[in-house]
């Protein structure tokens, strides 16, 4: 789904236009971005949980090669699907 879909659904199933549609994703895309980047967790309630983790550095080997690399440290996002979804997702 693209944000267009996106756009597209919700202003069908509410009686926002679609560019007032399209400036709330966007205002609550600038929010989620900026709450993360601070380290900060968000929790969507009946969705689930987006936070940042910091993936530690590590050494690996190549298969082929066997030279060993190491991997830096760094940022990753995480999502983690609250209970209903987790159920949902097992029924399906």
């Amino acid at each position: 789904m693209t944000n267009k879909d996106l756009i597209n659904k919700i202003a069908s199933s509410t009686s926002m236009t679609k560019t007032h549609t399209e400036e709330m994703l966007s205002a609550t895309v600038a929010v989620l971005q900026k709450e993360l980047l601070a380290g900060k967790s968000v929790q969507l309630q009946g969705f689930g949980a987006l936070e940042m983790q910091r993936k530690s550095a590590r050494t690996v080997m190549h298969p082929k090669t066997k030279e060993l690399t190491t991997i830096p440290e760094k940022m990753q996002l995480t999502f983690k699907a609250n209970a209903s979804i987790k159920e949902q997702l097992k029924n399906l």
